[in-house]
């Protein structure tokens, strides 16, 4: 989130759903479900589902105290796997690296500093872990046409057991640019979706929208091209008015519920609505 959570909170109203949404180019159609509120501070960030079906959520008021005296100031939409919770930090503008947190199911905590590449941006914004719990994507901001793939901090045996560097695997090139990217999560071993806060309706023709990256085989930490479609703009609705942010994104496995967050505009900055969807 980039805006200042100085406000206070203003009346929020219900909005009557149920829309089905789908794009001639992919072969998933989502269907609109409800709508939730968390605040911004604690979840504005990213949404993440346990395997009971319970809700993480992550915002500024989620990092810390010891790794944000470390420098680690924003902290991106997570994921979970195996009950394992791993978290994406970036340091300031000025940094020459970026972070990734495991917390165990016993509440261990590790970190995984990854060194910028050459040509890296220092944006951290998400992290998504593949279906068989080996490999981590992530991205940074502004235009792309690539995801970054690590090897999943901790559960890819080729890790640290107990923290330390992490490098970087194959990445995915996307076969069109994208931007902003907030977040991403797997749908199937091949498939993932992704948030775009992107408004310039120039790269596609949604405002906001929720993009689909296929791929042509699982992950394997080798190089690989990933499709992206555009599936659907998020919504935008609130009883305040300016700029929304698109923010995290997650697929329930257990419940196939895929949720996604926008972070409300002006007053109403202080809560974030997290829209739901089935598949049809």
């Amino acid at each position: 989130m980039k805006r200042q959570l100085t406000v206070l909170a203003a009346l929020l109203g219900a909005f009557t759903l149920g829309v089905s949404i789908s794009s001639a180019a992919a072969a998933t159609t989502w269907a609109e479900t409800g709508t939730a509120y968390t605040d911004s501070l604690g979840g504005g960030e990213g949404v993440a589902s346990r395997a009971d079906g319970s809700l993480l959520y992550r915002g500024p008021a989620s990092i810390p105290l010891d790794l944000r005296a470390q420098g680690w100031n924003h902290i991106g939409d997570p994921d979970i796997a195996n009950g394992y919770v791993f978290d994406a930090y970036q340091a300031a503008d000025t940094g020459t690296s970026k972070m990734f947190a495991v917390t165990t199911p016993s509440g261990t905590r590790y970190t995984y500093v990854h060194p910028l590449d050459s040509g890296e941006k220092i944006n951290n914004s998400f992290d998504a872990i593949s279906p068989d719990t080996q490999w981590m994507v992530s991205g940074e901001w502004g235009d792309q046409s690539r995801l970054q793939v690590f090897p999943t901090p901790l559960l890819n045996p080729s890790t640290p057991a107990t923290g330390g560097t992490l490098p970087q695997a194959g990445q995915i090139t996307l076969d069109r640019t994208v931007n902003d990217i907030q977040g991403c999560d797997f749908v199937t071993d091949t498939r993932l979706v992704c948030v775009s806060d992107d408004a310039s309706g120039t790269k596609f023709p949604e405002i906001r929208p929720l993009l689909q990256v296929d791929l042509p085989h699982k992950l394997d930490g080798q190089p690989v091209t990933g499709t992206v479609t555009s599936l659907f703009a998020l919504p935008q609705r609130s009883i305040c008015t300016g700029t929304f942010e698109a923010e995290g994104v997650d697929y329930d496995v257990n419940s196939g519920t895929l949720r996604a967050e926008v972070v409300q505009p002006g007053v109403c900055v202080v809560s974030t609505s997290v829209y739901s969807y089935k598949q049809q």
